[in-house]
């Protein structure tokens, strides 16, 4: 297996992915470069620290990889577009054509017809609960294009619990939500007021990235920043780096939408989901009714941290594992023999100069990585395009 990867979380999660393949086969993990490409301490921290950090190759350097170890199987683990381009152009035309699998690396509810158009070209599209196979095998019913929907335990949710005694609050930082920069201060001071009334506790602003970093999602008002503006009213401190040694000393973890509330419920942490700013689609929060996790920020004043429903975890990403049929498929696909490659529904020549517009994501010079700004505008244009 060749498995690519573009950003921090989609190189964290194609990294958990190959350790849960079984055994027999070699895997070459890649970050191809674009301006949303990770830090080192970022690939470090995804990978493990006893881990080989994976290269940071161009496109084209990933096409000679691909063609000198004719892998089986492509993991593309990528945003939408950089998936569609790497599929449709960089990866186009390998013989033996192997398997492409693509999905999505965290909460994918709910279902969104964009996020299966962009990899409507993978043979395998993987998620994570048994409701989103649900929402995603309706839309491929509908839609068309594609191939199989496979069920996989998120691969970083770990079964053991957390030894007691831990002392830190986390609280968990979602780029995208809450927007408004009100909101977000809203956020701090309440972290500070419970770092004020309980102050045998290390309260962190766990973060995704540090300010000089790139993310999947840019960050308008990055916390640290912002605490530093407000002028740091009170007693908080910000880290990066793995979010499992930050649970695995917690005595509570917070946040507003996150893949990290997962992981906080899978170590036995008691949790809290914000609930002050809406639960919608929009907040990327959704998932979480019925959890029992829904709270306000006076509960996290109060250090009102509480288990997820078990009926919830059923449903929502801890179904048992014989249900996790991914493998099973990959392997049907790869020793199968020949068989009609998936259709993407973005091929056409409607789409042709969207995507020549959207490859110079993938072959930007590494001088334009920190701003990135020249590649983002082009983006914008291929959304716009693809409707």
């Amino acid at each position: 297996m060749l498995a690519v990867a573009d950003s921090d979380s989609y190189l964290k999660w194609a990294a958990c992915l190959l350790g849960d393949l079984p055994g027999g086969g070699t895997a070459d993990l890649v970050v191809v470069r674009t301006p949303i490409a990770p830090s080192p301490e970022q690939i470090a921290a995804a990978v493990g620290g006893g881990a080989e950090p994976p290269p940071v190759l161009s496109a084209r350097s990933v096409r000679r990889l691909a063609e000198r170890t004719q892998p089986d199987v492509v993991l593309v683990a990528c945003t939408g577009p950089v998936v569609d381009v790497l599929v449709a152009d960089v990866f186009d035309g390998l013989r033996p054509r192997p398997v492409f699998v693509s999905g999505l690396p965290g909460i994918s509810v709910p279902a969104t017809e964009k996020a299966w158009l962009f990899r409507s070209g993978c043979d395998l599209f993987v998620v994570h609960s048994e409701r989103e196979v649900a929402e995603f095998s309706e839309i491929a019913a509908r839609l068309g294009g594609g191939g199989a929907v496979g069920l996989a335990r998120l691969p970083f949710l770990r079964s053991q619990t957390v030894a007691g005694g831990g002392n830190r609050v986390v609280f968990a930082t979602q780029a995208k939500v809450p927007r408004e920069r009100e909101e977000r201060e809203r956020i701090l001071l309440g972290l500070a007021e419970l770092a004020r009334l309980r102050p045998e506790l290390d309260v962190v602003v766990k973060l995704r990235a540090l300010e000089d970093e790139r993310q999947t999602h840019n960050e308008r008002h990055h916390y640290q920043r912002l605490w530093r503006e407000m002028g740091e009213p009170g007693r908080l401190s910000f880290q990066a780096g793995s979010m499992h040694d930050q649970l695995a000393r917690a005595a509570g973890f917070v946040t507003v939408s996150s893949t990290a509330a997962l992981e906080a419920i899978a170590l036995g942490v008691p949790s809290l989901v914000l609930s002050d700013f809406g639960v919608s689609a929009e907040m990327i929060n959704l998932v979480f009714e019925g959890s029992g996790l829904l709270g306000t920020l006076d509960d996290l004043a109060e250090g009102d941290f509480r288990p997820a429903s078990a009926e919830w975890c059923a449903a929502n990403y801890f179904q048992p594992p014989e249900r996790n049929d991914w493998a099973r498929l990959l392997a049907g696909l790869v020793a199968g023999g020949p068989r009609v490659p998936a259709a993407s529904l973005l091929d056409g020549p409607e789409h042709a100069a969207a995507r020549r517009r959207a490859r110079l994501r993938v072959e930007v010079h590494p001088s334009m990585l920190r701003a990135g700004y020249r590649a983002k505008r082009k983006m914008r244009r291929y959304l716009k395009a693809l409707g």
